[in-house]
């Protein structure tokens, strides 16, 4: 069995920079590919390009130690990891653009024999599907051979660099053999279990993972709607019902948000749209929570100019999709602030995201809408909305009585010290 002393990391971003700087710390000489120029230099410099505990320590030491370097061209490497978005389209179906272009910068470069594993989230196949692309660049492999393998990340954002060492692992190969080759490249740093299967079914490993989390996620949040209707603290009628030895619910918020359970689930209905009922509908569900929010913000608004003659001041508490992170991606509090500003033109629109400088591209070109501190949000506001329950954000909610309050995260309910 070839012994690899050399990794391609395709794709600089959430989680192969992280796999990257692991992989470096533990003395396997790593080059990352990024087709951002920014995040190449960022990482060259020793830094790293976004908010994620702990991952500039692992950057700054695989650097100066020289076992990590990065560019924005693919070079020869024992193996190779490709870990580059996998979105979807407009319709819902899994856009492999992304997939298709790093197998096709990789392809010129192998001699044959090496390891070419797909981190990425993807749909059942799509391992596959990257092995014929680069197998269609460079018909001589298909004699010479490659191996190719799925290994899906299973981690959480603010706590990566933790849960890369700590986490099982699933590795899928394209045979047997090829499957082990992955196992003793991750065994490098992974001090879980590693469990060894196929590709497709590594590949529906993670997609049910993060679907099984969106439909009690749905539950949660229809559970909401249902308990503003009603007059029922939602929060407190989910505490009393987790009591129960076998019930545990989730908790409700503004939507569901990050590069996975807003976007997995939606891979496996594409692949079985007959029968990804229940899937589909938590989806539904999930999607259309920030309308609900949107309605709730507008109404308090309504009563504002009734009770003044003006249009509110409305504060937006946070951006990310998750606490105490900067990742934008898939955020339901994003989309929300978007569409308010948009639909309460008339309103300025105060955001507070402690994560970030700058508005993204989203909301840097609204007139009506300012970046300013939390407690500056909260005093200038007339509604205040919570979407984000920041660790910042916690102790703001005795600041906030006397307004008109939409609390998505029941972050300042009595009794949790908000």
């Amino acid at each position: 069995m070839r012994e690899i002393q050399s990794v391609a990391v395709v794709g600089l971003g959430y989680i192969g920079l992280p796999t990257a700087a692991i992989l470096a710390e533990h003395g396997v000489r790593v080059h990352g590919v990024d087709v951002s120029q920014r995040t190449v230099d960022a990482v060259n410099a020793g830094t790293v390009p976004f908010v994620e505990p702990d991952l500039a320590e692992f950057v700054s030491r695989a650097v100066a130690a020289g076992t990590l370097t990065a560019s924005t061209t693919t070079p020869a490497a024992d193996a190779y990891i490709v870990a580059v978005p996998t979105p979807f389209t407009d319709g819902h179906a899994p856009d492999l653009r992304f997939i298709e272009a790093a197998a096709q910068s990789l392809a010129p470069r192998l001699r044959g024999g090496e390891l070419v594993i797909l981190e990425s989230t993807s749909p059942p196949g799509a391992t596959e599907h990257m092995a014929e692309v680069i197998l269609a660049a460079r018909p001589d492999l298909r004699e010479r051979g490659i191996d190719t393998a799925h290994c899906p990340e299973r981690v959480l954002p603010g706590r990566v660099m933790v849960e890369l060492v700590t986490n099982d692992r699933i590795v899928g190969g394209s045979t047997p053999e090829a499957a082990e080759r992955a196992k003793r490249l991750y065994e490098t740093f992974c001090r879980g279990e590693i469990l060894l299967t196929d590709r497709r079914t590594a590949e529906m490993a993670k997609l049910v993972e993060n679907s099984y989390r969106d439909v009690n996620i749905a539950f949660a949040n229809e559970l909401s709607v249902i308990c503003d209707e009603l007059g029922i603290d939602v929060w407190e009628l989910i505490e009393l019902a987790n009591h129960h030895p076998r019930v545990d619910i989730l908790q409700p918020g503004p939507g569901v948000g990050g590069h996975c359970i807003a976007v997995d689930p939606w891979f496996i209905v594409d692949a079985a749209p007959a029968s990804a009922r229940l899937i589909r509908a938590a989806r539904e569900i999930n999607d259309a929570k920030p309308r609900w929010v949107i309605d709730q913000v507008k109404a308090a608004a309504f009563d504002v100019l009734q009770d003044t003659g003006r249009p509110p001041v409305v504060a937006a508490l946070g951006l990310a999709f998750k606490p105490n992170i900067d990742d934008l991606r898939e955020s339901p509090a994003l989309t929300i602030a978007v569409d308010l500003a948009e639909q309460l033109h008339a309103s300025t629109v105060l955001v507070a995201e402690p994560h970030v400088d700058e508005l993204p591209a989203a909301l840097a070109d609204r007139e009506n809408v300012r970046l300013v501190p939390a407690e500056e949000a909260v005093d200038r506001a007339d509604v205040v909305l919570l979407l984000v329950d920041h660790h910042a954000f916690a102790g703001l909610g005795e600041a906030a009585r006397g307004k008109r309050v939409v609390d998505t995260r029941g972050q300042w309910r009595p009794g949790t010290g908000g």
